[in-house]
């Protein structure tokens, strides 16, 4: 098929790669326009930018895509389909429309749970048991879109943002191929969604990375475990923030916010959460006995 791909992150980029090598034809990429990055604020290419460009896949990086003239320009490229995954722009309702089939979307959860910006994180932090991948029909609406193919994953113990990201971006890029598969075919019928069960995954905020004794212990984890690699966790003892890279959900109690031990061990409001791995600023990652040996005076949460 003709395809007009459009994604941003990682996640994206690995469905581009999978509908490359099942032999779609990429007509464009849209991506968002690079971004200051690093302590130099040089301008950085998406994974997406980055790695079309480097086949010789043509990309457009524009900042909306409201005007008239966005418009006919997607229209001039007489595709199949759009496809798109974590793109980052709301699509108008002249977009959805110009490809022969609509534009289909790659959602990292089993909608209707978790519509929006961040279903990897929202599932983690709420303790579930699964996630999946939709492949959607969108509309107008919030991924409120009919359901072409819908999978499950178990969350595993121990399951990290980063480690469910990639579990799920593989499960996107194999989804997507069959879901063309069956759209080539006739065979690709349509399921609405169901009105119960829907919840929001509200986009991310570095503030909601600080960890707040006065939560129970699991869920203190459980953000650990979602924020990794981003925002990151953290704490701040004596004026300094301290991100906090793993840690372990414990019995025992005390007052929110004291060390009771083993180690970097803090008492919350229901049980006690071990700082198995820490970092200060400008420092490398080290385990909890590391850094409270390099304390030159008590720690004061």
């Amino acid at each position: 098929m003709r395809i007009v791909f459009m994604g941003t992150p990682e996640f994206a980029q690995t469905a581009l790669q999978a509908l490359v090598a099942a032999g779609h034809e990429i007509v464009a990429v849209y991506s968002q326009p690079p971004k200051p990055a690093g302590r130099g604020l040089a301008e950085q290419k998406s994974p997406v930018q980055a790695w079309a460009e480097a086949r010789g896949i043509p990309v457009r990086t524009p900042r909306r895509l409201r005007d008239e003239a966005a418009h006919r320009d997607f229209a001039a490229l007489g595709a199949d389909v759009g496809i798109v995954a974590a793109y980052g722009l709301i699509l108008p309702k002249p977009i959805l429309e110009a490809p022969r089939f609509g534009c289909l979307n790659i959602h990292a959860s089993l909608l209707p749970r978790w519509r929006g910006a961040a279903p990897i994180q929202r599932a983690l932090l709420a303790g579930d048991a699964e996630s999946g991948v939709t492949i959607m029909q969108m509309d107008e609406g919030l991924d409120t879109g009919a359901m072409l193919l819908r999978e499950a994953v178990a969350i595993d113990p121990g399951e990290t943002g980063a480690s469910l990201h990639d579990k799920l971006a593989a499960l996107g890029a194999r989804l997507i191929v069959a879901a063309l598969r069956r759209l080539a075919a006739g065979d690709l019928p349509a399921t609405p969604q169901p009105a119960d069960g829907v919840t929001y995954a509200a986009k991310l905020t570095r503030d909601e990375g600080r960890l707040s004794w006065s939560e129970g212990a699991a869920a203190l984890e459980r953000k650990v475990r979602a924020f990794t690699p981003w925002p990151g966790a953290w704490f701040e003892a004596g004026g300094e923030r301290i991100k906090v890279l793993a840690a372990q959900a414990m019995p025992g109690g005390g007052r929110p916010g004291t060390i009771v031990g083993p180690g970097l061990t803090v008492a919350c409001a229901n049980g006690a959460l071990r700082l198995t791995r820490v970092q200060r600023a400008g420092r490398g990652a080290m385990d909890d006995e590391a850094f409270l040996r390099g304390l030159k005076q008590p720690i004061a949460l």
